[in-house]
């Protein structure tokens, strides 16, 4: 099973390189906080916890946002692996990450980040922000602080994965699709048993 952690600046790319991985490997793509709205949606136990506390400001707590990870790893036991989106953001969960994806006889494959300089995600936000609608993507102020909780909750986790020899940093900047070739060049080079059709596939995308 491929299990890539993306990380990445708002603006950095993930939505766009995910969309070509998922096509590509038969990922499924998790998004905590597409699995928070999902499970509020549906009105689950965990869907409604997480609603109360969020309703009383305050953060949902690392185990129900474990637990709704746990839930979509049983709902798609099918698939040929995950993309964690913007999950882990502390040690402490990429350690229950571990711990839960073990139980499932799997593992993190490998992290990548997109790297792009900070002047370029203000330029990249603000000009999504004219058709986006989101009030985030239109007020550059928050869209620093945004970059900044960024780079200081994922400095401590590139280093636990760096620690496992799993963590690659990409420069996020460039052609789509090379920047696609090259996280494709990675999961393969963690996932050796990969079939010789997406290794194929990755040689395609180099050419």
């Amino acid at each position: 099973m491929l299990n890539l952690v993306l990380f990445g600046p708002p603006g950095a790319g993930k939505g766009t390189q995910s969309q070509k991985l998922i096509a590509r490997y038969n990922l499924v793509h998790l998004s905590t906080g597409d699995l928070l709205r999902a499970q509020i949606a549906q009105g689950t136990e965990l869907g409604l916890r997480a609603k109360k506390l969020m309703d009383e400001g305050l953060l949902v707590p690392d185990e129900v946002v474990i637990g709704m990870i746990g839930s979509a790893l049983k709902d798609n036991q099918q698939a040929s692996g995950f993309i964690f989106d913007g999950f882990p953001r502390t040690v402490p969960q990429a350690e229950s990450l571990d711990r839960l994806l073990a139980e499932h006889e799997t593992k993190v494959s490998c992290m990548v980040a997109l790297e792009v300089a900070e002047e370029e995600l203000v330029k990249r936000l603000l000009e999504r922000g004219k058709t986006s609608g989101r009030p985030d993507d239109q007020d550059e102020s928050k869209i620093r602080k945004r970059v900044t909780v960024y780079n200081t909750e994922t400095a401590q986790v590139a280093g636990y994965y760096a620690n496992q020899q799993k963590f690659h940093a990409l420069n996020g900047i460039g052609a789509i699709e090379d920047i696609f070739g090259q996280i494709c060049a990675i999961l393969d080079e963690h996932q050796p048993a990969t079939t010789e059709g997406s290794r194929q596939a990755t040689d395609e995308v180099k050419a």
